[in-house]
């Protein structure tokens, strides 16, 4: 361990005041967009109405804006050598694919095997990996931003072609097989390709022309040190602005089920938890480094809550057990998945003997937001 980092002040002290109160500022933008749902008379079925192919307008913007400045951050140069790191991809892929699903379905099963519609719901949550709100954790962690990016595009290509297959498996034939009551699920395809092509491959395209374009014409210098700060808050602002429209779309359903959603809450803090716990762990033993070992983490704790809630509203309707789950998944990942970034800083210098803000690893990429 070197002198600079015996001697660096705690990584959180070094947040800017955005990132440093972002627990509070998600807090309240939760709060309101309960108070607004559930007091403000009209809002959710606005919101409801404010949609085209299925997709919710104001909620596809929010995650653009989010999603756009750190996809924006990605040395896209470095994709390449990051897609040969054979031991990041296959752990990645055993997580998100194996071992995530199958967590979530036994959790929903031991906590919730009288009420069908949740459980449900929970599963759907379980199938959906991570494709979008994972690159805020994972960028707030100083985790590996090409990294999270190869991944993230990866779970987008498996859900296009496992998130059907995985929901027929996990809802009909397992439950058959274990002797267990069935719920079959009719997913379309194509709608879940057409949220991944919104909720990522928009974004995605944004941050790759604007790198490619900002250093051909200004270098890398101008675009690393005044174009990245300018646009760094908004996504957080992108993040705010989507956590509230969800709560408010919800609002009054939350507010009205407290006991419903404390049990919905439960499975899911145990499976965040674990998932992260997991990660972390994997990847420490596979000497990634803490960089990649706390993106395994996040990509495979975090999951795709917007497609969930899509799916679970376009096949059992807005007001249905299914939704409700689906809404209360954020409710819990989102202060969960805050509370590991700090968890994450305290383990890159307890556990991995680094400061993630003065390695070698994130000296060269992390940028002030």
């Amino acid at each position: 361990m070197s002198a600079a980092t015996l001697q660096a002040p705690p990584a959180t002290r070094r947040l800017s005041t955005l990132d440093r109160w972002l627990p509070l500022w998600i807090g309240l933008a939760m709060v309101g967009g309960l108070l607004l749902g559930r007091f403000v008379p009209g809002v959710s079925p606005l919101l409801a109405q404010l949609e085209i192919g299925g997709i919710s307008v104001p909620i596809a913007l929010g995650l653009l804006v989010m999603m756009y400045p750190v996809l924006a951050k990605v040395r896209y140069d470095k994709v390449a050598a990051i897609a040969g790191d054979k031991k990041l991809l296959i752990s990645s892929l055993v997580l998100n694919w194996l071992i995530g699903p199958a967590l979530m379905f036994a959790l929903a099963w031991a906590f919730l095997p009288d009420l069908p519609e949740y459980r449900t719901g929970l599963i759907i949550v379980g199938l959906a990996r991570c494709i979008a709100m994972v690159v805020i954790w994972n960028d707030l962690a100083c985790g590996d931003r090409e990294a999270a990016a190869v991944i993230i595009a990866i779970n987008s290509i498996f859900q296009v072609v496992a998130f059907s297959l995985l929901g027929w498996f996990y809802l009909t034939v397992l439950p058959g097989w274990l002797g267990l009551d069935t719920q079959g699920v009719d997913f379309s395809v194509g709608a879940i390709a057409l949220n991944v092509l919104i909720f990522l491959g928009v974004p995605l395209l944004a941050g790759f022309a604007s790198r490619f374009i900002g250093e051909r014409r200004k270098g890398r210098d101008w675009y690393e040190e005044q174009f990245l700060p300018r646009i760094g808050p908004w996504a957080l602002y992108g993040l705010l602005f989507t956590i509230v429209l969800l709560f408010a779309l919800q609002g009054e359903q939350v507010t009205s089920r407290p006991l419903d959603v404390a049990r919905i809450a439960l499975p899911l803090l145990a499976y965040f938890a674990v998932m992260w716990f997991i990660g972390l762990f994997t990847g420490k033993t596979l000497g990634l480094g803490y960089a990649r070992s706390t993106t395994l983490a996040f990509t495979a704790a975090g999951n795709n809550f917007e497609l969930a809630i899509a799916v679970a509203i376009g096949t059992f309707g807005a007001a249905s057990g299914q939704a409700l789950a689906g809404v209360v998944g954020p409710l819990i990942e989102v202060p969960v998945l805050v509370g590991l970034v700090y968890v994450s800083l305290w383990a890159a210098r307890r556990w991995f003997h680094t400061d993630p803000y003065t390695s070698e690893t994130q000296s060269a990429e992390r940028m002030p937001s």
